[in-house]
């Protein structure tokens, strides 16, 4: 089969590889979409921990097409969507119920083969059933809402609330919807980007700011901004020192931070930690999708959030690494490798 490899880092191409066999737990799943995400180009350039040669892919969904002798649940030609994200169960993380912070967690397309490949292999506990009648592109946006879901869990955002999303990308694209089926009333994008501005407004978001246009703070938490004094809720979905920076001062007092945005490995910002101390925030990591994997699929499945308009373009798997080695184009939200590409 044909496979995309990271076989060192900055060393991206595409083989051909053996087809994996299932273990006995496992499924043999031909890939049908597999989302180009900004952690991909991480790990080309070193930027995020991998195991390298592996088979890149982490956002995927496919079709049942062989099962291990010990899997129950799980017929032939079933489509499934994969949980990337293996942990151990026994650590003391994963028995205090934080599988995402377990000590010796495995993922399918960083550390174990994944989804940039005609098969992947999945193991049945992290295999989760959806609609054969919905479109297969809109499978592989499970996993990047899985880790929404538990950026909005940990925000804590109530009916009501005022939620500002720093980046335009797909993650704060779907957090702007998400944030909105929590019951936030204000949701405000920031992003510099005039076609993501305009999409989050279709997508939910009450207003949306230019941060090259002015002072981003005056426009949002200023006295005539558009929630003065801060907002109950900043996630931060970038991924960039700029806007990592700005979250704390877009917080009001008593306010939470929620970081969702991936930066690079070993890079770091500027923060007064007498501002936090003295407005009391909550500042908080979120990482991955612990036990949220599930509830993105449903929510995927039933059309409540509009993954569709996030589609910029579909490749094939042989356009991938270059598409990989370059940063995003302008406007480009997500990129889906499909198995027959339009």
């Amino acid at each position: 089969m044909k496979a995309m490899r990271l076989e060192s880092i900055g060393n991206l191409f595409v083989r051909e590889i053996e087809t994996p066999v299932s273990g006995p737990d496992d499924l043999l799943v031909r890939v049908e979409a597999c989302g180009i995400c900004g952690t991909d180009r991480h790990l080309l350039h070193g930027e995020f921990p991998s195991t390298p040669p592996v088979t890149l892919g982490h956002e995927f969904c496919g079709i049942v097409e062989a099962v291990g002798t010990d899997v129950k649940g799980f017929k032939l030609g079933a489509r499934i969507t994969g949980d990337p994200n293996i942990s151990c169960g026994r650590c003391p993380q994963c028995q205090a119920g934080r599988i995402n912070l377990c000590r010796n967690l495995k993922a399918i397309g960083i550390s174990r083969d994944g989804g940039f490949a005609d098969y992947v292999i999945v193991p049945q506990k992290q295999a989760f059933e959806i609609p054969l009648d919905m479109p297969a592109a809109h499978g592989a946006f499970c996993e990047p809402l899985a880790c929404c879901l538990h950026g909005i869990d940990i925000a804590r955002i109530k009916a009501g609330s005022s939620v500002v999303v720093l980046g335009g990308g797909v993650i704060g694209l779907l957090t702007v919807q998400r944030a909105r089926l929590a019951g936030a009333t204000t949701v405000i994008l920031s992003t510099r980007q005039e076609s993501k501005r305009k999409l989050a407004e279709e997508l939910g978001a009450t207003a949306s700011v230019d941060p090259s246009s002015g002072d981003i703070l005056a426009q949002i938490a200023g006295p005539d901004g558009l929630v003065p004094g801060g907002a109950d809720v900043v996630i931060e979905c970038a991924g960039v020192a700029e806007t990592v920076e700005q979250s704390t001062r877009l917080a009001k007092a008593g306010g939470t931070v929620v970081i969702l945005g991936v930066m690079a490995q070993g890079e770091t910002v500027r923060i007064e930690p007498f501002d936090i101390l003295f407005r009391e925030l909550r500042v908080l990591g979120s990482f991955i999708n612990p036990f949220t994997h599930r509830r993105a699929a449903d929510l995927v499945a039933s059309g409540v959030i509009n993954v569709e308009k996030l589609i910029s373009r579909t490749i094939t798997l042989s356009e991938a690494p270059e598409v990989i080695r370059n940063p995003p184009a302008a406007g480009e939200v997500k990129v889906l490798v499909m198995a027959t590409a339009g």
